[in-house]
C-alpha cells in the first residue's frame, strides 16, 4: 500500500516599502533626480531567478514532508505487505495484501498465542546468513519501504508458543502446548508430517541449506524468556520455528491486522471443455 501524494501550498510574503514624506522633497531639482543611479539588473536573472529558486525550494519541501509522513506512518502506525509464499495457507494466499499494525507494539500490548506476526527471521534465514544491516541506505529502505532500496525480507507466521511454554509435535496428530493439543482445525491446512519432542529435533532444509540450530540436544522444547515459537498454518510447507528455532521478540515488525485485497482467479476447468466449445 503506497502513501497518497500530498501537496503543499505556500504563499509568498509580500512586503510594502513605506517611507515618510519629508518637507521639500517634491521640489527636488530635475538635475539632481537625473543623477540618481539607474537600477542594476540582478546577475541571477532578476525575478526569473527568484521564481526558479522558489520552485526548487517548494519541491524540496514537498519531498521532505512526504518522506517524513511516510516514515511516521510506516514506523508508528501501519504498513502494507504482500504474501509471497504458501506457508500460511489456507489463511493467507499467495499475493494477498495485508495491513500490518504497529500501534499495539508501541503501547506494549502483550503478544497472544494465535496472533499472526510479521517479523525479521533469525540471521541464519537472511541472505548470506548476515543479520540486519545498519548502514544508512538500508535503514532508510527499512523505514520507507521504497522500491529500489535495500530491504531485508520479512516472514509471516502464527504464534504457537509463548515464553516458558513447552512445545511438542506429534506426527499426524498436531501440536501440543504444555501437554494440551491445540484445536487448529479452523486454520491449519493439514496435520504435521513430522515428530518434534526435543531441541535436537528442530531443524530441516531451508533456502540457504540445512539448519540444525540446537544440534543433538535432548532437552525438551521450552520457549525461553523474550522468545516465541512461530509456525505457518501450512505446517508441511513452512520454514518456521520447527526448522530454525525460537524467535526473539525484538525482531517482530507488527501484527497482521487486515486483509484488504485478494486477487480472484477463475476455476481451472479441464481443457477438453474449451475444445468442445470452439467446435460448436
Amino acid at each position: 500500500m503506497k502513501p497518497q501524494d500530498f501537496a503543499t501550498l505556500k504563499d509568498d510574503d509580500q512586503a510594502a516599502l513605506l517611507s515618510e514624506s519629508t518637507p521639500g522633497a517634491a521640489e527636488a531639482p530635475a538635475a539632481e533626480i537625473e543623477k540618481s543611479p539607474a537600477p542594476v539588473p540582478s546577475k541571477k536573472g532578476g525575478r526569473g531567478g527568484d521564481a526558479k529558486t522558489s520552485v526548487i525550494r517548494d519541491i524540496v519541501e514537498l519531498v521532505v514532508v512526504t518522506l517524513g509522513l511516510l516514515i511516521a506512518i510506516r514506523w508508528g502506525l501501519a504498513e502494507a505487505r504482500y504474501i509471497p509464499s504458501s506457508s500460511m495457507e489456507p489463511t493467507l494466499q499467495i499475493n494477498d495484501r495485508i495491513l500490518v499494525e504497529k500501534v499495539s507494539g508501541h503501547f506494549g500490548l502483550p503478544i497472544k498465542r494465535g496472533d499472526i506476526l510479521v517479523f525479521y527471521p533469525p540471521a541464519t534465514q537472511l541472505p548470506g546468513g548476515k543479520d540486519l544491516s545498519n548502514d544508512p541506505l538500508t535503514v532508510f529502505g527499512r523505514l520507507t519501504g521504497l522500491p529500489g532500496l535495500p530491504n531485508e525480507p520479512a516472514y509471516i507466521k502464527r504464534v504457537i508458543g509463548l515464553p516458558l511454554d513447552r512445545i511438542r509435535v506429534k506426527k499426524g496428530v498436531g501440536v501440543f502446548v504444555n501437554d494440551v493439543l491445540l484445536p487448529e482445525a479452523d486454520y491449519m491446512k493439514e496435520r504435521p508430517a513430522y515428530d518434534m519432542n526435543v531441541l535436537g529435533d528442530i531443524g530441516g532444509r531451508t533456502g540457504s541449506g540445512f539448519a540444525k540450530p540446537y544440534g543433538d540436544k535432548s532437552e525438551e522444547i521450552v520457549v525461553p524468556a523474550g522468545q516465541l515459537f512461530m509456525m505457518g498454518d501450512n505446517r508441511n510447507n513452512s520454514a518456521d520455528s520447527h526448522v530454525w528455532g525460537f524467535l526473539d521478540q525484538k525482531r517482530v515488525i507488527g501484527r497482521a491486522w487486515l486483509l484488504f485485497w485478494r486477487h480472484l482467479s477463475p476455476p481451472d476447468y479441464p481443457r477438453i471443455l474449451e475444445q468442445t466449445q470452439s467446435q460448436e
